[in-house]
């Protein structure tokens, strides 16, 4: 890494980008997994609706739960995986355990509404706004 201290924002700059691509290296981690938030949720607007589409493999369906109020939503449950007792490990980069995530859609939306579908390993999540958030059309009198 050449660093020139003539412009010393350029220096820092630099050097938090040789930082941010070592951690993201992976090369302190003991294994390959992978990091960030679990699990990963894709959110897109589907009309006046929105959909959240939550990667789950696998997770039993009903270790999955769904809390919902005014405009967030919450999910949480645990992955479990189990091995005979007399296994010997090799090599461990699945994870297991609690998981929790709350996620904000930016409008209010109407709990008692949301529909989940989950299939493969997929939770999808159709999100109906609240009818006080929905435009109105208003006619000219």
């Amino acid at each position: 890494m050449a660093s020139s201290f003539s412009d010393p924002f350029a220096a820092l700059f630099a050097l938090q980008r040789a930082l941010d691509s070592r951690l993201e290296s992976n090369w302190m981690s003991a294994g390959t997994a992978g990091r960030g938030s679990y699990p990963p949720i894709n959110i897109f607007q589907h009309g006046d609706d929105f959909v959240a589409v939550i990667e789950l493999p696998g997770i039993d369906k009903n270790d999955i739960q769904i809390e919902a109020k005014e405009s967030t939503i919450r999910i949480s449950g645990k992955k479990t995986i189990n091995y005979d007792a007399a296994a010997s490990m090799h090599r461990r980069e699945r994870t297991w355990g609690a998981f929790d995530r709350t996620i904000s859609i930016p409008t209010q939306i109407d709990p008692n509404s949301i529909r989940a579908e989950y299939g493969d390993g997929v939770l999808a999540l159709f999100i109906p706004r609240a009818e006080s958030q929905k435009p109105r059309a208003i006619k000219v009198s």
